[in-house]
């Protein structure tokens, strides 16, 4: 019976592996429909706390969302109108940039061969090229814009949630046999997620126009771009701001030298202290940090499903599923194992 027992359990293993395969290859096809989809529901999240506000001054549902879009809409076109050209001469200058930093590393290729090794441009370069960072930035942003060109349906999507948002109670009291506890369940699950996402999206709208003051201060070219970029990465702890970082950095070192590039990135490392380790845990509290293995590892991985677009969503999908995993008693210890070093040193022994 015990070998019985061993040989189903061995089974069930493999199809469950099998599923998560054939998911993954799924979600790998049907990206063009799944990434403007997640891209809805985390926005939906993020402006469901001003529609609830309205809600709550009494102003009937359908008005509530329809201000709240309209405001997003407004700000959407806006900050479009607003970066727009600086994306288009970024993309202009982009093969110019990336042909001086070639030229910048011609010193350290003849260093190398200095040294008896024999090594060809064409090789070193695929090895060490400081201008693939700067062709990073220009796939990540092509793919964002990719996701914007389906605004119509993302705004669709964004009002059809928001809209049954308020029956979704209703819903889950007739669904299940303890509705109470369904409730409860599904009421901190989204509670923490609108949390994080909420908090995570003020600090990074702090850290991107702080970087943007801070780079036209400097008068590194293209400071929206870099203030976008912050802003987008971070929502990657801890490597995103060494991501955004680098671009600039080596842009600072073309355009006045080695010692102003060393300070832009000393300003960025302050930036990022400042708001990702000062005042973001602050408001974030214990249960929400990620083990950088993790966010290493998610950013691999969703990087590898759905491209740069999938390195942004990598660390809130992440969230969102250690958040769910922590709300069950029977996989809270996977989301414990998630934990950052920092969350589970602030938990009181036992």
């Amino acid at each position: 019976m015990n070998e019985d027992f061993q040989q189903n359990s061995g089974i069930r293993y493999i199809l469950i592996v099998v599923g998560l395969v054939i998911v993954v290859a799924g979600m790998r096809a049907a990206e063009a429909i799944i990434v403007p989809l997640l891209f809805s529901a985390f926005l939906a999240i993020i402006i469901s706390t001003p529609v609830f506000w309205l809600r709550r001054k009494r102003v009937p549902d359908l008005a509530a969302v329809f201000l709240v879009v309209l405001g997003l809409l407004a700000l959407g076109l806006g900050f479009a109108a607003l970066i727009g050209t600086s994306l288009q001469d970024f993309s202009e200058a982009l093969p110019r940039y990336q042909a001086l930093l070639t030229k910048e590393i011609a010193p350290l290729l003849r260093w190398v061969q200095g040294l008896g090794i024999e090594l060809s441009e064409e090789t070193f370069l695929q090895y060490v090229d400081p201008g693939a960072s700067m062709q990073l930035v220009a796939n990540m942003l092509s793919g964002l814009g990719a996701i914007l060109t389906n605004t119509f349906l993302i705004l669709l999507t964004v009002i059809f949630i928001l809209l049954e948002a308020s029956s979704f109670p209703i819903k889950m009291e007739m669904a299940f046999d303890d509705p109470k506890g369904a409730s409860q369940k599904f009421s901190k699950l989204t509670t923490a997620i609108n949390h994080y996402l909420g908090i995570k999206t003020v600090m990074s709208l702090g850290t991107g126009v702080t970087v943007t003051l801070f780079v036209a201060l400097f008068g590194i070219d293209f400071p929206l771009i870099w203030g976008l970029l912050a802003f987008l990465l971070n929502y990657i702890p801890n490597l995103g701001s060494i991501i955004a970082a680098v671009p600039a950095v080596l842009l600072g070192y073309l355009q006045f030298g080695l010692g102003q590039a060393l300070l832009v990135g000393l300003g960025y490392a302050l930036i990022n202290i400042i708001f990702g380790n000062l005042i973001e845990p602050r408001l974030m509290g214990r249960k929400l940090g990620l083990s950088t293995l993790v966010v290493f590892l998610s950013l691999v991985f969703w990087g590898w499903v759905w491209g740069p677009v999938g390195m942004l969503l990598s660390v809130p999908m992440t969230m969102v599923v250690k958040i769910a995993l922590e709300g069950n008693a029977s996989t809270q210890w996977i989301g414990i194992l998630m934990d950052s070093e920092s969350a589970i040193a602030k938990v009181p022994p036992q």
